[in-house]
């Protein structure tokens, strides 16, 4: 081991106690470039002068120590007041500060509002000066954060490693190959060089989706959750995976409480939680009405820093000016593929690649600094871009190497924790990317199947991922009184925008429901009964080959009378479970993994009764997304099952050839705990494929219904009690003509 290496992370930062010299150096060149925006402030801000550049230097110095009394005690009545009281601390408390350090220092003229003015425009100065002699870096929050944890240092079990797991989201394993090979992530580049780290493809089963790789990765299996939003016989209405209520209601489904952070984990910006103890900015457990003081802790915290709030600030600034000008350059260099992007994306970029990323970060050097032994958190920069940009995008590969940089700060940020932190970075699935659907042929798929149908269709496409992340952070920020009702408010909004239908009574009254997942389509026919292929041919005869013989479908698939999976193409059909072909194989272009973990797919009660796949071009390996993204992941085709894991070499020592399905990567990563020491009170852990959830035991149930029970006229039964059956309208194309209702 070289020396100041901490052992098990990938840093030049060891764990000690008191103050090093780097500590007093770093405080030296804040106070100089604090002092220097004063000076700066002072020429540009009428009625704000000093004596001297000593008194400059030293309101500089007092505003540090004033900071140091006043700053905790904003913090904690800001974070038990609410997220209004955390908005008002960040835009009046460093001026406070600086308002209480200028009235003690002699030789300063200034009145409050001059105070008020002088603390925005040092704040800006500073953060430019620091920013020219960081080169960007992040060095100003990881000191701070560095300082901040420092103060506490024991744990009642020293001995046990720490694993802190961060999920890159949407990252397919052939981009960051790439981006290690041409130096684009060099903390990563250095680690695997060194042979500290060992890098490793995993494969997501079929939905390609964060909620089915999350469920499988914190909670161990991936049954239940057909793609990213699904039509639910049982509550009769739309699942959105990443609204809260929803969230809880999927988890609620799956947990058995011996999830991957069960033994003293924490779930940070992620879906589900894991079971773990504490859960914040966690969809499943966001109360908009209580919301979590540790996350308004930090909020108001970060904000009330010297350089907290402007730095937030100016790069959710920068960054939308970034999106608008980089926008505006594709159009006019005809990039393709592209989808236009809003100044909605605009705001949520800024969101995810600086307010998120900085509290993320934040969040888990609190946990590295009480010893928490499990710790996953969820950084959605790359997805977010590449959604709307593309994998390779400039922008997406800005991105990556900002994901690297913060991996860097927080081995940086292990080096002061109380215990040794063993650092796995894994991605929850891959991209693919193409001109979306709708663009490339003119009609959306949910349009498309009206037409065939015949049929009136709730169509659900709008792209809901960024804002679902809005909506946990004005969830997890909330507190009771005017400020939680205002939280409220902000969900519903947030709901809305979602479309999500909230109850049995919404207004969506369509037999039919379409949704799209990426470049993978559901079609539900509202009831409690899943239909057969058959049923829809007699139903509605142009379906099924209407959408089989599209140029934009690869195939679709459905289950027949005898429970028998069947992939359907333009010029063949496929028996997924026996391999038996008729005509063109239409799986054969998609891998040989296609029809397993379709099959897989297809077996599940919630399974919709058609599943449609998009085309994959041979030549250019372009799909087609049902929504407005050029990025996408969902179904089949392309690099979206094609995941990132990392780890220290020794824990990745042994494992499995291949890596197929989360629900996999689930046991390997309880492995890596176990070999940490972590989990030795968890007892009678069960195999996941033998679990209640698990796809064998979900399919042998399934299997065992329809014996029992017998089918409906081209119908399958749900595995669970069917809910009261709700009239729908009259589905042929004899009722059409004589109602004379349009499509």
């Amino acid at each position: 081991m070289t020396p100041g290496h901490t052992e098990g992370m990938p840093t030049s930062v060891t764990r000690t106690r008191g103050v090093r010299t780097t500590d007093l150096a770093r405080l030296a060149a804040a106070w100089a470039a604090s002092t220097a925006s004063l000076i700066v402030t002072g020429a540009l801000v009428p009625g704000f002068s000093a004596t001297s550049w000593w008194a400059y230097a030293a309101v500089a110095a007092a505003a540090g120590i004033v900071g140091l009394v006043l700053r905790p005690l904003l913090v904690e009545i800001s974070a038990r007041v609410g997220w209004l009281a955390v908005l008002l601390t960040a835009l009046l408390g460093q001026a406070l500060i600086m308002y209480v350090a200028i009235r003690l220092v002699p030789g300063i003229e200034s009145t409050p509002w001059t105070a008020f003015a002088a603390t925005w425009v040092s704040a800006a100065v500073g953060t430019l000066i620091s920013w020219a002699t960081t080169a960007g870096t992040d060095d100003g929050l990881i000191t701070s954060l560095a300082g901040r944890t420092r103060r506490q240092q024991t744990v009642a079990d020293p001995e046990v490693d720490g694993v802190l797991f961060v999920q890159l989201d949407g990252v397919p394993f052939p981009v960051l190959q790439w981006a290690v090979q041409s130096g684009g992530v060099p903390n990563i580049r250095r680690w695997l060089a060194a042979g500290d780290y060992k890098l490793r493809e995993w494969t997501p089963q079929l939905p390609c989706t964060t909620p089915a790789s999350q469920m499988g990765i914190l909670h161990g299996t991936v049954d239940g959750i057909p793609a990213f939003r699904w039509y639910d016989r049982e509550l009769n209405r739309v699942l959105v995976a990443n609204r809260p209520a929803d969230a809880r209601v999927i988890e609620e489904r799956h947990s058995t409480g011996r999830g991957l952070l069960c033994d003293d984990g924490v779930s940070i910006s992620n879906l589900f939680t894991g079971d773990a103890d504490r859960s914040l900015l966690t969809m499943s457990r966001v109360e908009v009405r209580r919301g979590s003081t540790q996350t308004r802790r930090a909020f108001a915290w970060f904000f009330t820093s010297p350089n907290g709030f402007m730095r937030s600030f100016t790069r959710t600034v920068g960054e939308i000016l970034k999106e608008r000008w980089q926008a505006r350059r594709q159009v006019k260099r005809d990039l393709d593929p592209r989808v236009h992007r809003d100044w909605t994306f605009a705001l949520l970029r800024a969101v995810t690649n600086g307010l998120l990323r900085d509290l993320n970060t934040t969040l888990v050097a609190e946990e590295l600094h009480r010893g928490t032994k499990s710790i996953y958190v969820d950084y959605v920069d790359y997805d977010e871009i590449a959604h709307h940009a593309g994998m390779f995008r400039p922008e997406s590969l800005a991105s990556l190497d900002g994901l690297d940089r913060t991996l860097g700060s927080l081995a940086q940020l292990a080096g002061s924790a109380p215990r040794r932190y063993r650092l796995v970075v894994l991605s929850d699935h891959g991209q693919s990317q193409g001109t979306p659907f709708a663009d490339r042929y003119g009609q959306a798929l949910g349009d498309l199947c009206a037409e065939l149908m015949q049929e009136t269709v709730q169509n659900v496409d709008a792209s809901v991922e960024g804002l679902g992340r809005a909506d946990s952070i004005a969830g997890d920020i909330a507190a009771g009184g005017m400020t939680g009702k205002l939280a409220v408010r902000a969900d519903e909004g947030l709901a809305k925008a979602q479309a999500t239908t909230a109850a049995s009574g919404d207004a969506a009254e369509e037999p039919v429901v379409v949704l799209g997942s990426g470049n993978l389509g559901l079609v539900y026919v509202r009831g409690d009964r899943r239909w057969t292929i058959r049923a829809l041919e007699e139903e509605w005869p142009a379906l099924v080959p209407g959408l089989a013989n599209h140029p934009g479908v690869g195939f679709v698939a459905g289950i027949d009378e005898e429970g028998r999976a069947w992939a359907i193409g333009s010029s063949g059909r496929r028996n997924i479970g026996s391999g038996e072909v008729e005509g063109t194989d239409p799986l054969a272009v998609f891998g040989s993994h296609a029809a397993r973990v379709l099959l897989r797919a297809l077996r599940e009660p919630e399974a919709p009764d058609l599943y449609v796949n998009s085309t994959l071009d041979p030549v250019t390996n372009d799909v087609a997304a049902f929504e407005g993204l050029v990025g996408s992941h969902g179904g089949l085709g392309g690099w979206q099952d094609r995941a990132v894991l990392l780890g220290p070499a020794d824990l990745m020592a042994g494992l499995p050839e291949r890596i197929e399905g989360a629900d996999e990567l689930h046991r390997v990563l309880v492995a890596m705990l176990e070999s940490c020491g972590q989990r030795a009170t968890v007892r009678d852990h069960p195999a996941v494929t033998s679990s209640p959830g698990s796809g064998a035991a979900r399919g042998a149930q399934f299997t065992s219904t329809l014996a029992m029970t017998g089918p409906g006229p081209g119908q399958l039964p749900c595995s669970r009690a069917p809910a009261p059956p709700r009239p729908r309208q009259s589905g042929g194309r004899a009722a059409r003509a004589s109602s004379g209702q349009s499509v």
